[in-house]
């Protein structure tokens, strides 16, 4: 079962679209979220709010259940809280996050996934991670993109300040690595999988994903390969032996081991664990 630290992909769905809805549930997303903000029209926010509702308090899933309400500061955001109090949700997702937005939503309650996708968002970051309430950030490009006037490049230089960012301000914060933006061409895996490792060589551990299709390629690059499982298990053992034997850092296959690249093993170890698809 996965968790809020060991979630990889985030799948959203339009709350207004029970099909979607159902089988966005059945893809085997690490968690699922119901959407009331930007995949709803302003008339059918009213029938999505019930929807998501009703769907989430009866299916039964494997997958971590969340809903993306209206931003604070519209006139739709407490009327979606209200809606959605009674749940028993994993997170709530907070779009255009800020801290003066994190800190509307009060103490009380399921954890919050603050989207940074605002010129002011982005600077205020890790701020806004600092919320105990905050179990994560994620990477929103499309409005960001539209505040600054940057353009899509094939190597994704334009967002790199802002993964990076997010990747600091996460650490710094002592949060989970954050989610990064949607790849926006569905059919597109190739681009999928070359975007996902990208993001994890920065320090992202998660994608925001917007179809079941992309499910596949997003758990599995952001989980252990096996090749990186069996180097982490020889590392540590190495460690140890070591330290068994009086070491303080020892040598494999050429390289120094010393604590720092244990700890890394370790949490290798660990992160394959809490995958659902990892089987020991």
């Amino acid at each position: 079962m996965p968790t809020l630290a060991s979630a990889r992909s985030l799948l959203f769905a339009p709350g207004s679209d029970e099909r979607k809805l159902v089988k966005a549930v059945e893809a085997g997303a690490d968690a699922v979220v119901a959407d009331l903000e930007d995949a709803v029209s302003l008339p059918e926010k009213p029938a999505a709010r019930t929807l998501a509702a009703q769907l989430f308090g009866e299916i039964s899933t494997r997958s971590l259940r969340m809903i993306r309400i209206n931003g604070v500061g519209t006139d739709l955001w407490e009327d979606d809280v209200a809606a959605i109090d009674h749940l028993d949700l994993d997170a709530i997702v907070l779009p255009k996050a800020t801290p003066e937005a994190v800190e509307a939503l009060g103490s009380a309650g399921p954890p919050l996934i603050a989207i940074v996708e605002t010129a002011q968002g982005l600077r205020l970051a890790y701020e806004t991670a600092l919320s105990p309430r905050v179990a994560a950030l994620v990477l929103g490009a499309v409005d960001l993109g539209l505040e600054l006037g940057i353009e899509p490049r094939a190597d994704g230089q334009e967002v790199l300040f802002a993964r990076s960012k997010l990747v600091l301000d996460s650490a710094a914060a002592r949060i989970r690595g954050p989610f990064d933006l949607v790849h926006v061409d569905v059919r597109d895996a190739e681009g999928l999988e070359a975007e996902c490792r990208l993001a994890r060589s920065l320090g992202l551990r998660g994608k925001a994903c917007i179809h079941p299709a992309q499910i596949q390629v997003v758990n599995a690059v952001f989980a252990p390969s096996e090749a990186e499982l069996a180097r982490a298990r020889r590392i540590v053992e190495a460690y140890e032996r070591g330290v068994a034997e009086g070491r303080g850092a020892v040598a494999l296959d050429g390289e120094m081991i010393d604590l720092p690249v244990v700890e890394r093993a370790r949490q290798v170890l660990a992160d394959a664990k809490r995958s659902v698809f990892y089987a020991n």
